[in-house]
């Protein structure tokens, strides 16, 4: 018996330190704040969007870019190029990165957001609809 509760709390120490690893391994960068206005919801040559994260990345193409700025928008150091803005579109797509109902407020409206950036995600709310 106590044989096994040793191992048992040598694993819960294991799967503890891993925890924190995995933690440290993603750690934030920093966030930015950004209005997702009509003109977010277009591609740049005018088709419709059809995702938030498509919207979320034409924001900020039209940053860095097209230099077409919401007033509420702030500048990132992140997403400057088409291929960094590409891989925020994938990270965006990913389970955890938005919410079902911040989806559906980018989606059908205009809110202002906040982006969390860390090393290997982002993560995406709403501060205002």
């Amino acid at each position: 018996m106590k044989a096994s509760r040793t191992v048992t709390l040598a694993g819960l120490l294991l799967a503890s330190l891993l925890g924190a690893s995995a933690a440290h391994a993603d750690s934030m960068l920093g966030s930015y704040v950004a209005r997702i206005s009509e003109r977010d919801h277009q591609a740049s040559d005018g088709y419709a969007l059809d995702s938030a994260a498509q919207m979320v990345r034409q924001d900020r193409a039209n940053w860095h870019k097209f230099h077409r700025r919401d007033s509420d928008d702030e500048g990132d150091s992140w997403f400057t190029t088409n291929d960094e803005r590409a891989d925020l579109q994938r990270m965006l797509e990913r389970p955890g990165a938005m919410s079902a109902s911040t989806k559906r407020a980018i989606v059908n409206g205009e809110p202002l957001i906040r982006v969390d950036v860390y090393e290997n995600s982002v993560r995406v709310s709403i501060l205002e609809n």
